[in-house]
């Protein structure tokens, strides 16, 4: 199931800089993430589902670079992130 409007603007507050901001990395790092846990989820139940476990990879991809580009340019916002989302063990 995507993710839903009221889902989509918790996060533009808790992670983004105003009530807009949909294009930072760190926005865009939760919302991948939020993505990410339900499509597990489906490709736990559905094992022979090999189209979202492809896009499951690509997600994952995607928010490993923009994980990589924060890292870089704001390491502080960075462990914050990884911490409040409970990603990296």
């Amino acid at each position: 199931m995507p993710i839903t409007n009221v889902e989509k603007q918790e996060y533009i507050k808790k992670f983004g800089k105003d009530s807009k901001d949909t294009g930072s990395s760190e926005v865009q790092v939760a919302i991948l993430t939020h993505r990410i846990r339900e499509l597990t989820e489906h490709a736990k139940v559905h094992k022979k589902d090999h189209h979202t476990r492809r896009g499951l990879v690509h997600l994952v991809s995607k928010r490993k670079k923009l994980l990589k580009y924060l890292m870089r340019s704001n390491a502080e916002s960075y462990v914050s992130l990884i911490k409040e989302l409970s990603i990296r063990g």
